[in-house]
């Protein structure tokens, strides 16, 4: 029973474990759990020369068919948070100085979010992906941001209008709100006080080139291997954020096996 409602403790499964002393990439699923979906961002990255260990976590609850109690388990959720955000302090004790990345899709997005927050003083991420991200454009990414060194990527599209439209709309976001989820139309600026750490919130917005990558705007399409090599895995091998490095990536400019930008 407990592993039924989230206990099981087979919920990692590690690609290029030598790789661990490079850095780590845990890789968050959605909401259906390990699948083919999020298998596919794993093989992505491999394909994009990233050479760190790569940990595909599966968050979920492991109750068949439980999608709808997995969107809004929020208070179960945010402790598997704090589980992952004690691996990546374990993590960086054992290997210090050596990259963190969280790439989240769906409502992974949101979990990577929440593994940011928990993280314990003097512990931050390297970064953050979040594909087709399951929260409220209205969510507050400050403390996030201040615990990731280069800060939050976020991928959305518009054409996102069945599972972050509607289905948010009617369901809730990973956050209980019912609307449009910022992986289809983008995070909104918060006021004015919460704004500081905004400057390193990346989004970039689906273009139709992308669908030579096989993202065709779609929810699931997100995590297609070959755009997870030409747009995500640069982000992970390069040195430093900024707008021209995330722009250039965003127009395909950044190749697969190019050197650190």
């Amino acid at each position: 029973m407990l592993a039924l409602l989230g206990g099981c403790t087979r919920s990692i499964e590690i690609s290029n474990a030598p790789g661990a002393a490079n850095g780590l990439v845990m890789v968050l699923t959605g909401i259906e759990g390990a699948s083919y979906f999020n298998r596919s961002i794993v093989e992505g990255l491999l394909a994009g020369g990233v050479d760190c260990q790569i940990e595909r976590v599966d968050w979920t609850s492991h109750i068949p068919l439980a999608y709808l109690y997995n969107e809004r388990a929020e208070n179960r959720n945010r402790r598997k948070a704090q589980e992952y955000a004690s691996r990546i302090a374990r993590y960086q004790a054992q290997h210090p100085g050596k990259p963190v990345f969280l790439v989240g899709q769906s409502g992974g997005g949101a979990v990577a979010a929440w593994i940011a927050e928990e993280l314990p003083p003097g512990c931050r991420v390297d970064g953050i992906i979040m594909l087709a991200v399951a929260l409220s454009p209205e969510y507050i990414l400050s403390e996030a941001l201040m615990n990731s060194r280069q800060g939050i990527v976020s991928f959305y599209s518009d054409r996102d209008v069945v599972l972050l439209g509607a289905g948010t709309t009617m369901v809730g976001t990973m956050d209980g709100e019912h609307t449009s989820s910022a992986g289809r139309g983008g995070f909104h600026l918060p006021s004015p006080e919460c704004r500081p750490f905004y400057r390193r919130l990346y989004q970039v917005p689906w273009t139709p080139d992308m669908q030579a990558g096989g993202n065709w705007g779609l929810h699931l399409t997100s995590g297609s291997a070959r755009f997870v090599a030409n747009y995500v895995a640069p982000l992970i091998r390069a040195n430093k954020w900024d707008d021209a490095l995330v722009q250039d990536i965003a127009s395909g400019r950044v190749a697969r096996g190019q050197a650190k930008p």
